[in-house]
C-alpha cells in the first residue's frame, strides 16, 4: 500500500447525518473525589460515499456528541461504491483492530457488527460481508474501517493510475 488515495470532501456542499457509535463516562480521580466527564464517538456521512469519523470530550453527553460531529466533519474521507457495494476485497488496520470487508451481491445487506455496521451504512454501502478481528473497541474498529474505505480504489481509478484503458484493467 504505497499510495492511500484519501479523498477530502467539503462539509459545505453536503448534507451530513450523524450516528453515535459509542459513549463512555470517564472518571478523573483527584483529591477531592471523582471528575466525571463523557466521551463520545460518532461517524457523520451522506449515504452517497461520504464519511468521517470524530471523537469529542466533555463534561455533559450532548457537548461531547456536539464535539464529535463537529471532528467528524474535518475528517470526510470519499469512498467508492458501485451498485450498493464496495469494489473489492480490503484489510484495514488501527492499532489492534483489523476488519475485512468483501463485496456482496445484491439483497444481501450490510453483514457487520456494531461500529463497523455505522461507519458502512453512513457510507451508503447497502451490501457488504464484513469481519472484525482483534481489537473489539468501538474507537479501533471505526478508525480500521475508515482505513479500509479509504484504500478502495473503483476501476476508473486504476485505469488513469497505470495509464491504460478500462478493458486493459479487467482483461490484463
Amino acid at each position: 500500500m504505497s499510495t492511500i488515495n484519501i479523498k477530502r470532501v467539503k462539509t459545505s456542499e453536503i448534507e451530513l447525518k450523524d450516528r453515535l457509535v459509542s459513549i463512555q463516562r470517564v472518571a478523573k480521580v483527584t483529591k477531592g473525589g471523582r471528575t466525571f466527564s463523557f466521551s463520545a464517538i460518532v461517524v457523520v456521512g451522506d449515504e452517497n460515499g461520504v464519511v468521517g469519523y470524530g471523537l469529542g470530550k466533555a463534561k455533559e453527553v450532548t457537548e461531547a456528541i456536539a464535539k464529535g460531529i463537529d471532528d467528524a466533519k474535518k475528517n470526510l474521507v470519499k469512498v467508492p461504491i458501485i451498485n450498493g457495494t464496495v469494489p473489492h476485497e480490503q484489510i484495514g488496520k488501527f492499532s489492534g483492530g483489523f476488519v475485512f470487508i468483501k463485496p456482496a451481491s445484491n439483497g444481501t445487506g450490510v453483514i457487520a457488527g456494531g461500529a463497523m455496521r455505522a461507519v458502512l451504512e453512513s457510507a451508503g454501502v447497502h451490501n457488504v460481508l464484513a469481519k472484525s478481528k482483534g481489537s473489539s473497541n468501538p474507537h479501533n474498529v471505526v478508525k480500521a474501517t475508515v482505513s479500509a474505505l479509504a484504500q478502495l480504489r473503483d476501476a476508473y481509478t486504476v485505469a488513469q493510475h497505470r495509464g491504460v484503458n478500462l478493458g486493459k484493467v479487467f482483461n490484463g
